[in-house]
């Protein structure tokens, strides 16, 4: 007798195949048949009139810390994910010495958005060695996760606070490699780096990656080479517009002396920017001529960023705004109300390239939560229409806004772009053998964005609003195309002797929901949140984890190991 049997779904496998109705049969964790089954099962799913696929595979999370407290890791689990990736951008809590536990706590706060309480509550901080920091979470696990080494982490570890803005030694660099070594060993999925000028810590100091030489740089994916299983990730200051040379020369011969495949974070697309793209997927010709692979991570949803000017986000990247919003609450507010530093922000914030370029259209920044009495009636509005209104100029409308709630105000800027011939474009990136669709920044930015609504977004919007995608071909995306990227061992596919990571979703009516204020991480901070609608089961090493539309609570996800569960992926 089976465990399970999903009984009538149309079963979409993953590969890009054409669905079909049948059965799917679970025995031990693992899928024992496909079609139409005779016999008993001791728990039966009726799937009548619903799809089962793989369930997805986030290539890109911030989870590291968040599965201590919510080993679920919602709300992807909602939204069909049944594997995480984590460890990216360079930005791991081990190797670690108990005396750096603060300054990476605060370095996640800042480059991550993780809230101080939150980490400082919600974490035993109980480990020294990448091995243990895996122990610890390993056996409570909702989902399937795996964890990179980052780099910023073994450069602490290693140097310091002269990791901070200085070159490592001989020496150094060859006692970083060690440790790479011995991350690799215990399990880490492969190596990560930042070298971004957006990446700081909380002493908004560059993070400690960012000052490694392209000789550490090297050597490190050099041993990376050594371990089965692994992969790079990375992130350099090109990445949020145009690559230089130098850049791309360097992200090939990371991939080349790893001979593994590099994904980089994160392309971002506008139709009136076509030329920008091309040049950014130059880099992974130009690696596959080396002998490389490179690969551009993207997101198929747009919209969901929150932004104030009383904290930390993507306002403050914008060329020369750390001068102001760097300052104390009055000064900056001071500032803010000054029509010579409006023009001055304003000019600037126009002279921005690439990924923050969208920000700057200040009338297509809709207004949310406000305080004010004068604010009152304005939330759910733009600024443009209240410029109009006011007969002033959009910025000053927005910082007029802004300062009468003490900076207080949420803001959420809409897409210019949310155009059908923008939409045309992204569907073919994905369908790119350089583009990868991910970089959901799950478990980070918690007040800032949900990314983790990504999959039902994909399939709501691009197979059944505007029908770019098949749904075969959106399932392969999120599922068999990640999970052989990654080396990812018998997962990503419905088949028989995969196992049994599967999401269980009607086709008519799958999507987000809206994103919610909710306060219940550690110390009562709050992060931002998106359930589904229309992911009825979700089943993650044969054992459902959502059930009816709701989490049960299960554990039962493997804590992936590189080798193990992972196998090489040659360039």
């Amino acid at each position: 007798m089976l465990d399970v049997m999903i009984k009538g779904a149309t079963v979409v496998d993953g590969t890009g195949a054409a669905g079909a109705v049948g059965d799917v049969g679970i025995s031990d964790g693992r899928i024992t048949a496909v079609g139409a089954l005779d016999g008993g099962a001791a728990h039966v799913i009726d799937a009548d009139g619903l799809v089962v696929a793989p369930g997805f595979v986030d290539a890109h999370t911030h989870y590291d810390a968040q599965l201590f407290w919510d080993p679920l890791a919602s709300p992807s689990n909602e939204h069909g994910v049944t594997t995480v990736l984590g460890g990216n951008c360079g930005f791991t809590l081990a190797p670690l010495k108990a005396d750096d536990a603060d300054y990476i706590r605060r370095m996640m706060a800042k480059v991550e958005g993780m809230p101080l309480p939150a980490l400082e509550q919600g974490l035993p901080w109980s480990w020294s060695s990448f091995g243990e920091y895996l122990d610890a979470l390993d056996g409570n696990l909702g989902v399937n996760a795996g964890f990179l080494v980052g780099h910023s982490a073994l450069r602490r570890y290693v140097m310091g606070a002269e990791g901070t803005g200085n070159v490592a030694s001989p020496e150094q660099v060859a006692d970083m490699v060690r440790l790479l070594h011995e991350a690799l060993d215990a399990g880490g999925l492969g190596f990560s780096s930042s070298q971004s000028t957006t990446h700081s810590d909380g002493n908004n100091d560059p993070v400690p990656s960012f000052f490694a030489d392209r000789a550490e740089m090297l050597a490190l994916c050099e041993a990376v080479a050594d371990h089965p299983g692994t992969w790079l990730e990375f992130i350099i200051t090109g990445c949020q517009g145009y690559f230089s040379d130098e850049e791309i020369d360097l992200m090939t011969q990371m991939s080349v002396r790893a001979q593994r495949p590099l994904n980089w974070n994160v392309l971002t697309h506008a139709s009136s920017a076509m030329d920008r793209t091309r040049h950014q997927l130059g880099a992974s010709d130009a690696a596959a001529r080396a002998g490389g692979r490179i690969v551009a991570l993207s997101m198929p949803s747009i919209g969901g960023l929150k932004m104030s000017f009383a904290t930390y986000c993507a306002l403050y990247l914008l060329p020369n705004w750390g001068d102001v919003l760097y300052l104390d609450h009055d000064e900056k507010k001071a500032k803010l109300a000054d029509p010579a530093v409006r023009r001055w922000l304003d000019e600037q914030a126009h002279s921005s390239q690439g990924a923050f370029q969208f920000i700057s259209e200040w009338s297509n920044m809709q207004i949310g939560d406000t305080y004010a009495p004068e604010n009152a009636g304005l939330t759910g509005r733009t600024v443009g229409e209240i410029a109009a209104e006011r007969g002033v100029d959009p910025f000053d409308a927005l910082c007029d806004i802004v300062v009468a709630d003490d900076l207080r105000t949420a803001l959420w800027p809409l897409s210019s772009d949310d155009i059908d011939l923008a939409w045309e474009q992204r569907a073919e990136l994905w369908r790119d053998q350089r583009v990868l669709v991910g970089g959901s920044d799950a478990g980070a930015h918690l007040d800032r964005m949900c990314g983790a609504r990504y999959p039902t977004e994909m399939l709501a919007e691009a197979v059944r609003r505007r029908g770019l995608l098949s749904l075969e071909e959106c399932v392969s995306l999120m599922t068999d195309t990640p999970a052989r990227l990654f080396g990812l061992k018998d997962r990503g596919r419905v088949a028989e002797g995969y196992w049994a990571d599967l999401v269980v979703f009607d086709p008519d009516t799958v999507a987000s929901q809206p994103i919610v204020e909710r306060a219940d991480l550690p110390g009562g901070c709050e992060r931002l949140y998106a359930g589904a609608v229309g992911v009825e089961h979700v089943l993650v090493n044969g054992t459902e984890i959502i059930s009816d539309g709701q989490p049960t609570g299960a554990t039962p996800g493997t804590l992936l190991r590189s080798g193990h569960h992972t196998q090489t992926v040659l360039p």
